[in-house]
């Protein structure tokens, strides 16, 4: 999978695609991921990106060309299975999403800054509208990067082992059940009888029911 990421601040995407998962899904070559400056494509002499609402009010907004120019570039070179745009009043981003984001072959991510970008640009580029949240971000850039770990994590070979991801909270519009480790007793605290019992049959019932209570007790409209 290509995803390319158009941004006015390359450098808030550096640490996140640097370390763990996006990481050596880069190396091992399932992943590639391209940051574009959009003040690279400003006709701009002040490689200026943004300028004042028509009709007033209060921010800025991100100007047409450097955005157009970038995307008319990048589609001339491929096709795009979606060209996303981050935005709070974009459609809430769950898991059915990134599972068919995963699919795909190319996406480019738009992040957007000050007051969004020209309605323009979203009417004939876009093809998806993303929010991470009900709530707002000085930019894109984060969105982008919680979009691509959760897409790019779904990668077959991605994952040591590839089963986990089938078993995250939301994969059966339910949350994950709780999970333990060594050692069996700790501080007078029990490790459940069940999952020590070896019966695995048994084990994957009380997972199975214990998702079901804490989906039905924390998050009943995933029901």
């Amino acid at each position: 999978m290509r995803i390319d990421i158009l941004t006015i601040l390359p450098r808030l995407l550096d640490g996140p695609f640097a370390d763990s998962i996006l990481n050596r899904a880069q190396k091992n070559g399932l992943c590639e991921i391209h940051i574009h400056n959009i003040r690279d494509y400003s006709t701009d002499k002040h490689k200026s990106v943004d300028d004042y609402q028509f009709g007033g009010g209060a921010g800025m907004v991100m100007l047409i060309q450097p955005i157009a120019d970038c995307i008319d570039k990048l589609k001339a070179e491929r096709e795009y299975d979606e060209i996303i745009y981050l935005t709070p009043d974009g459609d809430r981003l769950n898991q059915s999403m990134c599972n068919t984001f995963s699919l795909g072959k190319n996406l480019l991510m738009i992040c957007g800054h000050y007051k969004g970008i020209d309605q323009r640009l979203r009417d004939h580029y876009v093809t998806r509208e993303i929010s991470i949240g009900d709530y707002v971000l000085s930019g894109g850039e984060l969105a982008a990067a919680v979009l691509v770990d959760a897409i790019v994590r779904l990668i077959p070979g991605v994952m040591n082992d590839e089963t986990s991801a089938l078993t995250d909270s939301f994969q059966d519009n339910l949350l994950a059940p709780p999970v333990y480790t060594r050692p069996a007793e700790y501080n007078g605290w029990k490790v459940p009888d069940v999952l020590t019992s070896g019966n695995f049959k048994v084990i994957d019932e009380w997972r199975m029911q214990q998702a079901f209570e804490k989906t039905k007790t924390r998050r009943p409209d995933l029901l």
